[in-house]
């Protein structure tokens, strides 16, 4: 069976003008996976990220700790399908209809750094909405299409895989939330519980024989865990 080894990029710049950057934590999450891959003894025959600057600069930075150790590293081919869905788009299409609710959340929401927990909060509300199907909007890609995307990304790794190999692809957390509904079957509420855990660079691992994909292991941290620095573990 061949093995492919999803990976959340590392942190990035919440609250910046610029959230697509990977801020200094994250680039030393990425390194430490990197060497963690290394320690591990895993051979990595192709490795693949989305579209994204943090998913591709995570795996820049593990993949070079990797190399470091003597290792022919593939080169690193991009599938937009890959990204992460566009939460700013959730959040401007569907805030309007949750005002009544949540007068302060305009607020809330523009200042995320400074109210972390009020803004998760809220984004889970409206990541509620986004995948229940009831409010869609024409110009939102729905979670349906979403979970569309990802799976024609799926495919498409899947016919390019040769049976044994050990493919590393840098994605998302909600990259890895539609894998998980598309593989596990799992309703898309109970696939976005999981999702708040998913840590940054966490490993999971899913197993395939031809187009049969089975997930093997969900989110691994162990790689920050042992640092012993709690500062490492995040999870935006």
């Amino acid at each position: 069976m061949g093995s492919i080894y999803l990976i959340r990029h590392g942190q990035a710049s919440f609250g910046a003008d610029d959230y697509d950057v990977l801020s200094p934590i994250g680039i030393r999450q990425a390194e430490v996976l990197g060497t963690h891959l290394t320690d591990l003894g895993i051979r990595i025959d192709r490795t693949l990220s989305g579209a994204l600057r943090r998913q591709q600069h995570t795996a820049h930075a593990a993949m070079h700790q990797l190399g470091s150790s003597g290792q022919t590293i593939p080169d690193l081919q991009v599938d937009a399908a890959f990204n992460e869905f566009d939460a700013d788009a959730v959040i401007r299409a569907l805030l309007p209809g949750l005002l009544d609710e949540e007068p302060e959340a305009l607020h809330v929401l523009r200042n995320g750094p400074q109210n972390r927990a009020e803004f998760q909060r809220l984004f889970a509300l409206l990541i509620g909405r986004w995948i229940s199907g009831e409010h869609d909007q024409p110009g939102l890609q729905s979670w349906q299409a979403f979970v569309e995307q990802v799976g024609d990304g799926l495919k498409r790794l899947l016919q390019q895989a040769d049976s044994k190999q050990n493919i590393a692809l840098f994605t998302s957390g909600g990259t890895i939330t539609a894998l998980l509904q598309l593989i596990t079957g799992v309703p898309a509420a109970k696939a976005f519980e999981l999702n708040w855990q998913i840590v940054n660079t966490s490993l999971s691992c899913l197993k395939f024989r031809g187009s049969q994909v089975t997930l093997a292991s969900f989110n691994s941290h162990v790689h920050l865990q042992l640092m012993k620095e709690p500062e490492l573990i995040t999870y935006r």
